[in-house]
Formats: structure tokens, C-alpha cells, sequence
């Protein structure tokens, strides 16, 4: 792996306790100064990537590369240059307690960080005598990334973490988040449903349907508006109307997939089987003594 890349895979694979396939052979090169959009009907398999990107849940097969660094060696730097955030955090019930927002984003450095911390807490309008028991989910999600995003990251992995802000948030963090890979050495890789204004805001967006990358189109300077019709892609770019929006693209791709799954008792027709994947990828983590030997292998270095 090269730290050429911000976030590298080869043939990522992940198969569930149940022996579901989450994710078959995802093959990635995304670019520092990125900013990548994960576009995919619940359970295609957003989450269980960005997870595994993480460090946080092991993989089945193949590799991740964290700018160079692999997330499950130990002594990796994969972990420290890496920053995620999920839906997790606001349904803690620690993060729920009467405590202080003020403490909270101290804990983690706001003193070393305070012009960033300011910034932090203007963009995302956090008013200081908050206390944790009395906020709505809204607000205690923009304390969950202030706190995230104090600490200036390198890859940042986003889940659903905007779904409780209202639209002039959204927004103010949005920019944010274009400003920081235009001026730093950085990436994100951001999973949504939600799409309005992001017209102009990715510089790749991928396709997942179940646990399969079916496109990774680039956009950004690029991009092409087509004020003729809805949504059209082709090999390389996407060509949106000009309503500044993403919308009518991830509609169209949803459509499809739900229209080539099947119906629910037939199962997922789009979803690789393990039996099939097995045969031609090597595995490194797969239970019983893979998971000690990894675990061994990592304490010791």
C-alpha cells in the first residue's frame, strides 16, 4: 500500500456472522483532497465499509490501505490520522447525563485547538451553557462533531451524522468540510440519504448496492448539467440538471436496485454468495484461531 492514496482497497471483503455477504471485492483508490459520497438503499453496505475503513470491525478478506497504513497491524498509523463518526454517539446515554458541553469539548483538547474549537462552535452554533441533559438530538449532534472535528483529521469517515441538523447547519458544515480538502493534505468519505445541496460538493460519488460497488463516477469541476433530462451517467462523469442537486441521480440509482433485488422472500438476487466469493479470495479473518492469531500478532508489535 501507498500513501499515494488517501483510502485504498483490494478485494475488501466482509461476510456477517450469519454468513451474509456485507461487502465483496470493493476496490477503491480515492485521492487526497477528496471528498467521496457513498450513495446506497439501507443495508447495501455504507456502514459496514466505513467501519471497516475505521479500524473498527475486522476484515474477512483483502486489504485497506489508511494513507499507507493498514488499520488491523498494530503499531499502524491508520488509527491516528483517522477520524470516525457515526449515529452512535448522540444515543449514548453517558453523552445523555447533565454534563457540562463546555467539559466535553475540553476533554478532548479544545484548549490546544481554541481557534479551531471557536470555529467549531460558531459554524455549528453551539451555545456554550448547554448542558447535555437538556439538549435536543440536534444539538447534541453538533457537540458529537465539534468534538470530532476539533482535532484536525486526515481521512474523515462520515455516517448518517447530518441527519439531525437543520438546513442552515448542514450547510455551514458542508462548506466546512469542502474548505478543509481544499487547504489541507485530506479526505472524507461521507454516507447520506440526504442530498439537497450537494449539487456541487463531491469530488467522486460511489453506487453500493448490496455490498457491491457498481459505479465510482468523478465529479466536481467536471461535472456537466443537463437541463434535457433527469439524470444521465456515463463512463466517467455525471451530468445532473442544473438544480444543484444529487437527488434525481440517487433516485434513479435506488429505483434500479429495487427493481433488480426482488422481492423481499426471494431474497437479495443482487447480493454475492459466500460459497461463491470463498473460492477465489484468500481470507484472513475468519473466526476461531485467524482471530487469535491476529489478535497475538498485533500485541506483539
Amino acid at each position: 500500500m501507498s500513501d499515494q492514496f488517501a483510502v485504498e482497497t483490494n478485494h475488501l471483503t466482509y461476510k456477517f456472522s450469519n454468513g451474509k455477504v456485507g461487502l465483496a471485492n470493493i476496490e477503491l483508490e480515492l485521492p487526497w483532497r477528496s471528498r467521496t459520497l457513498l450513495v446506497g438503499s439501507n443495508g447495501a453496505g455504507k456502514s459496514t465499509l466505513l467501519k471497516l475503513l475505521a479500524g473498527k470491525t475486522l476484515s474477512t478478506a483483502g486489504t485497506i490501505g489508511i494513507g499507507g497504513h493498514d488499520p488491523f497491524r498494530g503499531g499502524s498509523d491508520a488509527s491516528n490520522i483517522t477520524t470516525y463518526l457515526g449515529t452512535e454517539w448522540a444515543s449514548n446515554p453517558i453523552v445523555r447525563r447533565d454534563i457540562p458541553v463546555t467539559v466535553l469539548i475540553d476533554s478532548i483538547g479544545g484548549s490546544v485547538y481554541a481557534e479551531r474549537r471557536d470555529e467549531l462552535i460558531e459554524l455549528l452554533d453551539i451555545d456554550l451553557t448547554w448542558r447535555m441533559h437538556q439538549v435536543s438530538d440536534g444539538e447534541r449532534r453538533r457537540v458529537q462533531l465539534a468534538m470530532g472535528l476539533l482535532k484536525p483529521w486526515k481521512v474523515l469517515l462520515l455516517d448518517e451524522v447530518t441527519v439531525d441538523l437543520d438546513v442552515l447547519v448542514r450547510q455551514r458544515l458542508l462548506s466546512f468540510l469542502k474548505r478543509e480538502t481544499e487547504t489541507r493534505e485530506c479526505a472524507i468519505i461521507y454516507a447520506t440519504h440526504i442530498f439537497d445541496g450537494l449539487g456541487q460538493w463531491p469530488t467522486n460519488v460511489i453506487h453500493i448496492q448490496s455490498g457491491k460497488v457498481l459505479k465510482n463516477l468523478k465529479c466536481g469541476t467536471d461535472l456537466v448539467y443537463d437541463t434535457s433530462s433527469s439524470v444521465i451517467t456515463d463512463e466517467d462523469f455525471i451530468r445532473i440538471q442544473a438544480v444543484n442537486s444529487l437527488h434525481p441521480l440517487a433516485l434513479e440509482w435506488l429505483r434500479a436496485d429495487l427493481m433488480t433485488r426482488g422481492k423481499r422472500e426471494e431474497g437479495d438476487l443482487n447480493r454475492p454468495k459466500w460459497e461463491d466469493l470463498e473460492k477465489e479470495l484468500k481470507i484472513y479473518f475468519d473466526g476461531g484461531d485467524r482471530i487469535t492469531g491476529y489478535f497475538k500478532a498485533t500485541r506483539s508489535t
